[in-house]
């Protein structure tokens, strides 16, 4: 698989957030992972990335930030995004790839990445991309889909499927879907400059019967109480992670934001068209979002 050209799933076009979250069952999930953002996110901070932003699903739990740039490679995503939460200075639409992202180093003190590392097929490179842009010292958390989960590793006991859950291989259960082994994405981490603080495990009970006939508050009680565990032992489908920066990073001046995800020149920001004064590239600022998609 190419470093240089990696596959890109695109959520164009979709109702993801009304399929998927609103009316596909899945109050729990929600529920659940909203109790770990808790327990994660700093008090307080000035500038969040938020990456795989979607539309919107989780960017007002991060009202501790002053101001949070929701990056989507899907337009339409972010549209409906700005529909939800309104057309409001603290909120920052960016069209744009993880591997390229069009931001200038050191631009953000923090960073989250929710259900989006699953489709990301060179995970270091995207993550390299979001150390680049965070402070020394700035909180990533990441979210990432566990394969030695208590299901696959039941399924592979019993022959019923062929991939093991034990291997630090990422297995690519449909196109661009990606499942991976706790220690494969602390190594994913540490190669990408990154310390991890702490590690919840999430969506324990993602089981259709017990959704179907155990009121989510009482499945998301329990679910916080079983998070800490990842501390012992990580085998829920899914897993959060509090890490920080580590080693020095390039220092942003306040009026600096953008970058061209081709050249790295800086841009020169502002509602309005963002024109590369070295290749000339123009990436288009419309109906509040910029779009630095390159094809």
């Amino acid at each position: 698989m190419s470093s240089k050209t990696p596959p890109v799933c695109n959520y164009e076009g979709s109702q993801y957030q009304k399929d998927f979250w609103e009316e596909g069952g899945r109050a729990y999930e929600d529920a659940a992972e909203a109790a770990a953002l808790r327990r994660l996110l700093p008090e307080s901070g000035s500038f969040m990335l938020e990456l795989g932003a979607g539309a919107g699903r989780n960017t007002p739990r991060y009202q501790n930030y002053d101001r949070v740039a929701l990056v989507d490679y899907s337009r339409t995503q972010l549209e409906q995004a700005r529909d939800r939460l309104g057309d409001n200075r603290q909120y920052l639409y960016v069209a744009a790839d993880i591997y390229k992202l069009p931001f200038v180093a050191g631009r953000f003190d923090g960073a989250t990445m929710i259900r989006t590392l699953h489709h990301m097929a060179e995970p270091v490179m995207a993550l390299s991309q979001v150390r680049r842009v965070l402070v020394s010292q700035g909180v990533f958390i990441l979210e990432f889909a566990n394969k030695r989960n208590l299901k696959a590793m039941f399924r592979y006991f019993l022959g019923k499927q062929d991939w093991s859950p034990y291997n630090q291989q990422p297995i690519e259960f449909a196109a661009i879907n990606f499942d991976f082994h706790p220690k494969a994405v602390r190594r994913y981490l540490d190669q990408a400059g990154f310390e991890v603080l702490k590690q919840l495990t999430v969506s324990h009970f993602r089981v259709g019967f017990l959704k179907r006939h155990i009121p989510v508050k009482i499945l998301t009680a329990l679910d916080s109480l079983l998070q800490p565990t990842a501390g012992i032992i990580q085998v829920s489908p899914s897993v959060f992670t509090k890490c920080k920066a580590v080693g020095k990073s390039q220092e942003a001046e306040e009026y600096q934001l953008f970058q061209c995800p081709v050249c790295s020149s800086p841009l020169p920001g502002g509602e309005q068209d963002q024109v590369c004064p070295d290749c000339s590239r123009v990436y288009e600022y419309r109906d509040g979002i910029y779009d630095f998609r390159v094809d």
